[in-house]
């Protein structure tokens, strides 16, 4: 008796594993012109578009004077942009020491009007009383005078409570509630070394420790003593396609008593420390003073003692990062419709057949166009990206721009999740193309889920903050978050938004969203194949 076994399509294919099949959807996506051309498309738009960025950059103090360039911005010890700008009423320490003082009062002027503070006769005409959130006196040791130099301060702020800040990027929170002649703070500062450790108190007796820090490099000989500082106030506001700003310097005035150092009596010097902001720079009470009598000293003083954030009060404008890589986002629309292409194609020339009737396991073969069309996106990505910001850095410096430092690490992320992103938005737009079956609508909802959402998001005006973030967390588009080059930090009141450079979501989290939402699409797309005919 002869035994036949059924024919089984499964078994036969299964002689050809996943490797046969990348080869075969990788011969297939080079040997199209069509799709080939778009990637290399991509590239030219991820580069060119940088090269279009040729701004030139000037400054003009007021409506009447000339132009001048843009000026630079120190940097601080970790090399980050920063402004340093304050009335510090200081002598030398020599060596190690301790430095004690009570904090009765801060109080503030300010001008919401852009004018403020601009006239020479009378700077103050149109000031009214109140204190900015993170206006600060207290006590400071600070490698020297010079901005951007390391430094360790106790503080009181104006809305923020006790605060023990350093080195710029530093923030460790102490006592809350302001400073009072009925409820005063008392501050403490101790250097051993290179080592400061900031103290609080209620009452003078009983301390609490705040915080320690090192400061990298702390000369033998530093400078200690009071200090002053308020931000300025800033108003945002915009209107479709635009924004803008409005405000002026302020000045707070402190009112230290009590004070005593360990290293002995000496002569108090005062002077306005003045370096990446605009505070301070236009004369009379904006440079400071300090007033000491019967052992009570009066120091009033404008700027910031942080990071110089891009689109803050006193930062450098719009982020330079963004123009550097904005051609990606040209380049990702590119991307897009080759990877819907390259599967509605197939369904448009009726070829899906042959190709379903060669690999009958449909969803390997949606895994290789997967694997093949993410290899090639985020290689081309990956190039053109490198390439991109460092020839991006050159043409705006060229110009005149001013550039923030950027940390090697962070440069990598932005290139590698650039990329990285480029290719899951391409296998998104494939798995679209694989449900819809049809190119043109596939392009059209990853438009809709990953471009519009990030338009609405980055044009002033268009949207409240809180709609622009909440885009930004459910859609797609969160993976831009790759790209945001600064951290925003909390004890700088700026405009934290997508328009600016700053998202919602961390850049993994951003990362994930978008992976997720193609994860999803994935599978959606693998049941339909199983479930449809070709």
């Amino acid at each position: 008796m002869t035994t036949l076994t059924p024919y089984s399509p499964a078994a036969a294919e299964g002689s050809d594993g996943f490797a046969q099949l990348l080869h075969a959807e990788w011969t297939k996506f080079r040997t199209v012109r069509g799709w080939v051309a778009g990637i290399l498309v991509a590239g030219l738009l991820t580069v060119g578009i940088t090269l279009l960025n040729h701004s030139q950059c000037g400054f003009q103090p007021n409506p009447s004077s000339a132009v001048l360039p843009c000026p630079g911005v120190p940097t601080g010890p970790g090399g980050e942009a920063v402004t340093d700008s304050f009335y510090f009423v200081h002598q030398p320490l020599p060596g190690n020491g301790t430095i004690t003082v009570r904090v009765t009062s801060l109080t503030g002027l300010y001008n919401s009007s852009s004018s403020g503070g601009m006239s020479a006769t009378a700077p103050l005409t149109g000031y009214v009383p109140g204190v900015r959130p993170w206006a600060k006196t207290g006590i400071m040791i600070k490698a020297s005078t010079a901005a951007g130099s390391a430094y360790a301060a106790m503080l009181v702020t104006g809305d923020n409570g006790v605060r023990m800040q350093y080195d710029y990027t530093g923030d460790i929170a102490g006592l809350p509630g302001a400073a009072t002649a009925a409820a005063p703070r008392w501050l403490r500062l101790v250097r051993s070394g290179d080592t400061v450790t900031g103290y609080d108190s209620l009452d003078g007796a009983h301390w609490t420790r705040v915080g320690s820090v090192t400061l990298s490099g702390l000369p033998s000989t530093a400078q200690a003593g009071l200090f002053t500082a308020s931000p300025a106030y800033v108003v945002y506001h915009g209107s479709l396609g635009s924004g803008g700003e409005q405000g002026g310097p302020t000045l707070a005035t402190g009112t230290l008593d009590d004070l005593t150092t360990s290293w002995g009596s000496g002569t108090w010097a005062g002077r306005t420390v003045t370096g990446g902001a605009q505070a301070g720079s236009q004369g009379g009470p904006f440079n400071g003073q300090y007033k000491q009598a019967n052992g009570t000293f009066t120091v009033s003083g404008s700027g910031d003692i942080a990071p110089n954030v891009i689109s803050g009060p006193d930062g450098a404008g719009e982020d330079p990062t963004r123009a550097m890589v904005s051609g990606t986002f040209f380049a990702l629309l590119a991307m897009v419709i080759v990877g819907a292409m390259f599967i509605t194609a197939e369904y448009r020339r009726r070829m899906i057949r042959t190709t379903f009737s060669a690999s009958p396991r449909r969803g390997r073969v949606l895994a290789a166009k997967a694997v093949v069309l993410a290899g090639v996106t985020f290689t081309v990505g990956l190039v053109g990206t490198a390439i991109a910001l460092p020839l991006g850095e050159a043409v705006l410096r060229d110009g005149g721009n001013w550039i923030p430092p950027l940390p090697a690490l962070t440069t990598a992320r932005i290139i590698v999740g650039t990329a990285a992103a480029m290719a899951v938005a391409a296998v998104l737009a494939l798995a679209v193309g694989a449900i819809a079956r049809r190119g043109v609508a596939a392009v059209s909802a990853v438009i809709v889920v990953i471009v519009l959402p990030y338009l609405f998001a980055i044009l002033p005006g268009l949207l409240p903050t809180s709609a622009e973030n909440w885009m930004l967390r459910v859609f797609p588009a969160a993976a831009f978050a790759v790209q945001q080059a600064f951290p925003a930090y909390h004890q700088v009141l700026a405009q934290y938004g997508p328009d600016n450079g700053y998202y919602p979501l961390t850049w993994w989290a951003g990362f994930l969203v978008l992976c997720a939402w193609t994860a999803a699409a994935l599978a959606v797309a693998a049941v339909l194949l199983k479930r449809r005919d070709a």
